[in-house]
């Protein structure tokens, strides 16, 4: 193990212990949460903060091997068999505890039990698994999908099943521009909704799936896509924001139509003609906001947000990477299916392409039109593709403003000075503002939910949170899930 990998820093598959704690159970989580997710290292003998390695106790690193992995087996349910090695850096031994992805979800604590004691790992931290990522495990661990479950509560006749065939095909037939093509998309039946999952057979009744009601538009709490422009480069400032309902491939159209609608149109000399075209390559704008629909979770209660600002479209869907499912492998057309039964449908209907393509398709039509390679960013349970627009300079240079440039924090922005404590000033800079806004808006907000707002990283939000706390303007009342946030500078900020 080279390493320079293994003491790269913390993060969402790497932890380190200076020693082995007490209690086993401030590790056990980790463990856990390891399992539950794309696997990962504990190391001990490293310090966390300063990545010192501080090594083990030689004449008991044997015996500390033991505990590990006994406590390890005594503590967890399913039972997590982890890889323990010695590694010898700079004449000191550390322990490696490897954990890899578990088959047998969820994992959990048996002293917690299900509810309580499951834990997945979200930026480089162990954090207790919500309902709705508490169930996700559970129908994965069971090799089950939540859209071809039944739905609870809705009924289905022939009529009803006959009318989403119909329209599916209208739909397929729309998606098709040559006539031999045409010609060869075929009618859909109740059979081939049955073989989909979007329908299933229960006792000799046909009863409706959770693709069914999200195609039809009759789920329970039916998700929507939200789509916005922003000015400038945060969510700070609306320009425009529209909310698309109804049956999900309706709501994919929808969007894909209002990003057509804010977009720049250029042209393009063909010949001796004039070609019009989008500065965005448009396919693959309708294919990040389909795979968003297609792929989403859709036990998480949040919506789709497409949101274009001066330099980005930004495309963001709930729910994480599933199991086995990584960046890298999706540039390189890897598949792992979340929803299969709208997936066919959406493939039927000509919405998406075969499975496993949108993402090497997209990074190809991004760099034949010329612009940087789209970000994909996996964070905090969401997520999110940003395709760069093109935006000009002087003399006619075309940039782009890098993610780097985004999430660096500004140190020569205009300010506005307020008051807090009577006599007592404080200058704003524009991301204080940006965030004070928010908070105005929603004291109920999480840091993950202004994060989502803004368009910013977590830890970009956790930092401007802090030092707006130390200084007095704002504070936390309550937990972070059920609390608030008081505003406790005196004058309201000014309207933009």
């Amino acid at each position: 193990m080279a390493e320079d990998r293994l003491f790269s820093g913390e993060s969402v598959n790497v932890e380190y212990k200076v020693e082995v704690p007490k209690k086993s159970e401030n590790y056990m989580k980790t463990v856990v949460a390891f399992a539950n997710g794309r696997g990962g290292r504990l190391v001990f003998g490293v310090d966390d903060k300063t990545l010192e390695i501080v090594g083990m106790d030689p004449d008991t690193i044997f015996q500390t091997i033991d505990s590990i992995t006994n406590a390890i087996s005594d503590s967890c349910e399913p039972k997590i068999y982890p890889d323990v090695t010695l590694q010898t850096i700079r004449e000191k031994t550390v322990i490696v505890v490897e954990i890899l992805p578990g088959p047998m979800r969820p994992y959990y604590l048996k002293s917690k039990g299900l509810s309580a004691g499951t834990y997945i790992r979200v930026f480089g931290t162990s954090r207790l698994a919500e309902d709705y990522m508490l169930k996700e495990l559970i129908l994965e661990g069971e090799n089950r999908y939540f859209d071809s479950e039944p739905c609870q509560g809705l009924k289905v006749s022939q009529t009803d099943v006959e009318e989403l065939c119909r329209e599916m095909k209208e739909t397929a037939l729309k998606h098709t521009w040559r006539d031999s093509e045409k010609t060869a998309v075929r009618n859909v039946t109740k059979n081939v909704l049955l073989s989909w999952g979007v329908l299933k057979e229960e006792n000799g009744e046909v009863i409706p799936t959770n693709a069914y009601a999200l195609l039809t538009g009759q789920m329970p709490r039916q998700p929507v896509i939200q789509c916005a422009v922003f000015k400038g480069t945060t969510r700070a400032y609306f320009v425009d924001r529209r909310e698309f309902d109804g049956p999900i491939q309706d709501q994919v159209e929808a969007a894909f139509q209002y990003v057509l609608e804010k977009i720049n149109m250029g042209m393009r000399l063909n010949g001796i003609y004039r070609q019009d075209v989008y500065e965005l390559p448009v396919d693959s704008v309708r294919e990040m906001i389909a795979n968003a629909a297609a792929h989403r979770s859709y036990l998480e209660p949040g919506n789709i947000q497409v949101a274009l600002f001066d330099d980005r479209l930004e495309v963001t869907s709930p729910g994480m990477l599933l199991n086995r499912v990584s960046i890298e492998k999706m540039k390189e057309g890897y598949s792992k299916l979340r929803n299969p039964a709208i997936a066919s449908a959406f493939a039927y209907m000509k919405i998406i392409e075969k499975w496993g393509t949108g993402i090497p398709r997209i990074l190809r039509e991004c760099s034949e039109y010329g612009l940087p390679e789209p970000e994909l960013i996996d964070f905090d349970g969401d997520f999110r593709i940003n395709m760069y627009r093109k935006t000009r300079k002087e003399e006619g240079v075309n940039t782009t403003q890098t993610t780097q440039t985004i999430q660096t924090i500004q140190t020569t922005q205009t300010t506005q000075t307020t008051q807090t404590a009577p006599g007592v000033s404080v200058s704003l800079t524009d991301d204080d503002k940006a965030i004070l806004k928010v908070i105005s808006r929603d004291p109920k907000l999480t840091q993950k939910e202004i994060a989502m707002e803004l368009g910013w990283t977590v830890d970009r939000v956790k930092y401007y949170l802090n030092k707006l706390k130390k200084r007095s303007v704002i504070k936390r009342t309550g937990s972070s899930h059920n609390g608030h946030w008081d505003l406790l500078i005196e004058e309201r900020l000014e309207a933009e």
